[in-house]
């Protein structure tokens, strides 16, 4: 999560984790990065496979609907000038290297300055934020990469053309960037087979801008949208940026009521759901049910509080990830000790069963003889390309699964 301060980043992550962290208006109140254990929501396999529960260990299932858990830090608020170390800037910057999606926490009320500091909502443009924060976070990228760069990319001209891939790829994997991104980036900047010595200033900014764009691209939540003023501006955003960006409309601050009257049971609220009920009335008072009742009219309005919205979206649209349930017992869906179901593995859409394998456990890999898909009670290679719901079991020479 990165953003300017006082965008409402603390909020977001303590409404997704419903971890206590500080929350101040002021600059610089999140030094250290917060990290917690945030949740995407899915259909469990459950119900389709007609077996009245599950038994999850490594995740949630709420009312048919699986839990599964991602990792969340909110870095501390950057400013412009951010990559050249004003406001701590360089820290905070290498917060960002082992995240895969980056959600940027935008004050979409204009209600802080280009520093982070309280305005009057309306005084600030948003969209100068969604420009001047991006910039710095490719600006931050470029300044790592081109380090050295002359000289490196001296020693890349004489080599072939898939030795320079894999030595680009080597010399950014302390970023979370893995080949594939480094590909994709040189095709997207059109210099492939070309001399990396020979690359103009602007090229070599072309590849790294690229470079994050596709290794750490940027969801922007449009927050503070209970601010009658956001509404213009996020009209205004997705008019500027809609095609080019993902945009999604948010108020952490109702996420996080919701989810704290959830828990005290004065309503039954599944996060991402559309709608919430009262479970009795009788124990809120006269402003607490005037709150819940604006909350409702934002969810009709915006479908959701947003917070749920955002996160599904970065790991299932933007890292196209799908959910996938090994298995030691085919044919009743358990692990060996007769658990229903008990894990939800998250995997790059292209996983393959191998792969899979691998993931689950070393051994698991190096023995691999075949995978069994349970729903359809068929052998498969590790070839294999797991589909989203798959249920597998892997049958391995080495270990026992």
């Amino acid at each position: 999560m990165i953003g300017k301060t006082n965008v409402g980043k603390s909020t977001f992550f303590q409404a997704a984790t419903l971890i206590p962290v500080k929350i101040e208006n002021r600059p610089f109140v999140t030094i250290e990065p917060n990290i917690g254990i945030a949740y995407v929501r899915k259909p469990c396999a459950h119900p389709v496979l007609g077996l009245p529960q599950c038994n999850p260990k490594n995740s949630l299932c709420i009312k048919g609907i699986r839990f599964i858990p991602v990792k969340l830090m909110d870095v501390a608020g950057l400013v412009k000038g951010a990559h050249k170390g004003r406001g701590l800037g360089n820290k905070f910057m290498d917060d960002l290297r082992q995240a895969d999606v980056l959600l940027h926490v935008v004050d979409m009320a204009g209600s802080t300055d280009e520093d982070g500091h309280p305005v009057r909502p309306g005084t600030h443009d948003p969209l100068e934020d969604i420009e001047s924060i991006e910039f710095e976070v490719n600006e931050w990228f470029y300044s790592i990469i081109s380090r050295g760069w002359v000289k490196f990319s001296r020693s890349l001209d004489t080599m072939p053309w898939d030795k320079v891939v894999d030595t680009l790829a080597k010399r950014v994997s302390g970023l979370s960037i893995r080949k594939e991104h480094v590909i994709r980036a040189l095709k997207e900047a059109r210099l492939e087979n070309t001399k990396p010595g020979s690359w103009r200033e602007e090229e070599l900014k072309l590849f790294t801008r690229k470079l994050r764009e596709i290794s750490k691209p940027i969801i922007i939540v449009a927050n503070k949208m209970d601010v009658s003023i956001a509404e213009d501006n996020l009209k205004r955003a997705i008019k500027k940026f809609g095609n080019n960006k993902i945009i999604v409309p948010t108020s952490a601050i109702f996420e996080l009521a919701l989810r704290k009257a959830a828990k005290s049971n004065l309503i039954e609220y599944l996060p991402g759901d559309s709608s919430f009920s009262i479970v009795n009335e009788s124990k809120l008072n006269k402003k607490q049910l005037a709150a819940l009742e604006k909350i409702s009219e934002f969810m009709k309005k915006y479908g959701g509080t947003g917070v749920q919205q955002a996160l599904n979206k970065a790991i299932f649209d933007v890292l196209s990830m799908i959910v996938v349930y090994p298995v030691e017992n085919a044919n009743k869906f358990t692990d060996s000790q007769g658990n229903v179901l008990p894990d939800a593995y998250l995997v790059r859409s292209g996983t393959t069963a191998g792969e899979l394998a691998y993931m689950i456990h070393t051994d698991l890999g190096k023995g691999f003889l075949y995978a069994i898909l349970a729903k359809e009670s068929k052998k498969v290679g590790a070839s294999y390309v797991l589909k989203d719901g798959d249920i597998i079991k892997i049958v391995s020479a080495t270990a026992r699964h």
